[in-house]
């Protein structure tokens, strides 16, 4: 490793690149920029281990964009990849530019960029998404320019040891998750009654179409509550897919937060179906136990997601830096409905 190291250092700052899809032979290259910015501990294995990167790209799991100089040399990458339960829409992250590119050269925001292009135009996904951090605003400048745009708040998503390196955050960070549609799917979408007005006002910025009803059905005696949970164990996150929902809901959520929060978790996300008839009370249970409202998730399951979360310390309220009107407003939207779910918890 000590010999990659030697070789990253060789990168001669002031070269002409150029943006470009991800070719076999950039693995090395993109595995020693993020050994070189992240280290070792960096949690993501298929960005530190070139075959697995090969792989991942030949597959079109991860679709990578690199800043390639003309020396070969790899100086910036950026990705798509999936990672909601629907396989047509794709996160856009791994983002990273090196050192002596950095500052105004604008090769972190044309990576993004051509990798919109080519969900659209090559691969044919459905819609992409990003994370937007708030511990600074660069990032939702750069994702509202292209056009995404803002529809959940993740509170306390990535603890402050994340970004170390950068000294830009003294507590936990909160995310922004913004969309964009790349194919419309009109569908209809339940809203929950007591989040009917929060929702309508995601809603009216979503650049897709969508049926609005309000849920008034009862869980099913006849379903199964299907919950699948992903561990995060480097940002002590869980996040609870829930496929089905029957009368069984609150025992099934109840026992998996019991086995997540045992594995030292202090953020749990819940994602719940939107085409479900019965996902206000769905959503009235897990209130009860203290989870409050994130956003809209559109395409998440094909049809829309909804999440929902529960923060077992005190969110970093005050850390959370927001850009945009829109943004500021769901904020207030989510940070009210944390302060009324608070007074639920039943444990």
């Amino acid at each position: 490793m000590i010999e990659d190291k030697e070789k990253s250092c060789d990168i001669e700052p002031g070269q002409d690149w150029e943006v470009d899809l991800f070719r076999p032979e950039d693995a090395d290259g993109v595995t020693r920029l993020f050994l070189e910015v992240y280290g070792k501990g960096y949690p993501i294995e298929t960005y530190i281990n070139p075959g697995k990167l090969i792989e991942e790209n030949a597959k079109n799991r991860t679709v990578s964009s690199v800043a390639r100089t003309v020396r070969g040399d790899i100086v910036g990458h950026n990705a798509l990849y999936n990672s909601a339960p629907y396989h047509g829409i794709y996160e856009s992250g791994a983002g990273l530019v090196h050192k002596y590119y950095r500052g105004g050269k604008g090769i972190f925001t044309k990576m993004v960029a051509h990798g919109l292009e080519m969900a659209s135009q090559r691969f044919g996904f459905d819609g992409v998404y990003a994370e937007s951090v708030c511990n600074h605003v660069f990032s939702q400048r750069l994702t509202r320019d292209l056009g995404l745009s803002t529809h959940a708040i993740e509170v306390d998503l990535m603890p402050a040891t994340a970004y170390v390196k950068e000294e830009s955050a003294a507590g936990r960070v909160a995310s922004l998750l913004e969309f964009l549609s790349l194919k419309p799917r009109t569908h209809r979408v339940y809203l929950p009654p007591v989040y009917k007005d929060s929702l309508s006002f995601i809603y009216s910025g979503l650049d897709d179409k969508r049926e609005l009803a309000v849920s008034d059905e009862a869980l099913s005696s006849n379903s199964k509550s299907e919950i699948k949970t992903q561990l995060f164990s480097y940002a002590q996150v869980a996040r609870l897919a829930v496929t089905d929902t029957g009368d069984d809901f609150e025992p099934a959520i109840r026992n998996e937060e019991i086995t997540v929060r045992q594995q030292g978790v202090s953020v749990i996300q819940v994602w719940l179906k939107l085409s479900s008839g019965s996902v206000g009370e769905a959503v009235e249970i897990l209130r009860s136990r203290g989870y409050f409202l994130g956003g809209v998730l559109p395409r998440w399951f094909d049809d829309d997601g909804l999440l929902m979360q529960k923060i077992f310390i005190a969110p970093s309220w005050e850390g959370i830096q927001i850009e945009y009107e829109r943004a500021r407003e769901l904020l207030e939207i989510v940070r009210i409905d944390w302060e009324e779910s608070a007074k639920n918890i039943i444990d």
